[in-house]
């Protein structure tokens, strides 16, 4: 992208292969993960100093072999890997990405480099919301809000791994697979108001934001944990009712990476892939993540 906008702005042309920097590893992108979302990001088009970055490359989400690695990175040339990049660089919509080495971890054995890109930011998201911040343990009742989309999928396996009751949220089209990844109870949030059949939870995980989030508030026990991680969880808010608010932002992370690929290669957690695309047609590949909710993860396939 040339130019600050939305997807209608991608082009497909010849880029130089990025040059690492101190710590990175140069990865041959197989596969590239999209948030339709990321270019109302300032992230997507900036540095961490706020300092204009263009032209850009999109895709925070790599799933591809290791190129070019300093040696003591704990990476090999070859290696089969999968990661969360950094918000604030070029992506890995492209044949090579630039990548902090110890961001990096080997991909699920079995997976292929698709699935495995369709899991970094989505899964790592859920993991850090559930356990870092509400602390998610056996027995706790946890309501999931947007259980049929990217990061609510996860949330309701990795929950229910643990032990916990999960209570979801999601509309009537995604009923049946939410059901299918172990969710306990189902809500039609179209046909019900969740508050009048939940109560007393331990952790509510809010993908949605907005009025969702306000009503979600009163149906946590006291002491229990809102997270949210599209919108603010002010702290007066909170200590009105009792509870812990956290808002978050995902971090990269190679040993929750790693706990999540044991977790997939046991047949725990499985991600859910909508649409793969050849790299070739990324710009069709977010306007159609930007029309409407979105069940699974896009993936664009790197030749």
């Amino acid at each position: 992208m040339h130019t600050r906008a939305g997807p209608e702005a991608l082009v497909y042309e010849e880029a130089p292969v990025p040059e690492p920097n101190e710590g990175d590893a140069l990865i041959r992108v197989r596969a590239a993960g999209i948030t339709p979302t990321e270019f109302t990001w300032c992230s997507t088009f900036t540095t961490k100093d706020k300092k204009d970055r263009l032209p850009v490359i999109p895709g925070f989400e790599v799933a591809g072999t290791v190129e070019r690695a300093q040696e003591g990175s704990g990476l090999s040339k070859g290696d089969q890997v999968y990661g969360l990049l950094d918000f604030w660089r070029d992506g890995s919509a492209a044949e090579y990405v630039a990548a902090r080495a110890s961001d990096m971890a080997p991909c699920p054995g079995s997976l292929d480099f698709i699935q495995a890109a369709a899991i970094p930011l989505s899964g790592l998201t859920a993991w850090q919301g559930l356990f870092d911040h509400a602390e998610v343990s056996q027995g706790d009742r946890v309501l999931v809000h947007g259980a049929g989309g990217g990061v609510g999928s996860y949330a309701l396996q990795l929950a229910r791994w643990k032990g916990a009751h999960v209570i979801a949220t999601c509309s009537a089209t995604k009923a049946d697979l939410v059901r299918e990844l172990g969710a306990d109870e189902v809500i039609d949030y179209a046909r019900t108001r969740f508050e009048e059949e939940v109560g007393g939870v331990d952790a509510v995980l809010d993908t949605v934001g907005g009025e969702t989030l306000e009503r979600s508030w009163g149906v946590i026990r006291k002491g229990g944990t809102l997270v949210t991680i599209v919108d603010d969880a002010p702290e007066a808010k909170a200590t009105g009712y009792g509870v812990r608010g956290v808002s978050m932002l995902v971090e990269p992370s190679r040993s929750q990476l790693n706990e999540i690929a044991r977790l997939v290669d046991q047949g725990k957690v499985r991600p859910i892939v909508k649409g793969v695309f050849p790299l070739s047609d990324a710009r069709t590949a977010y306007e159609k993540g930007l029309s409407g909710h979105n069940t699974g993860k896009t993936v664009l396939k790197v030749p």
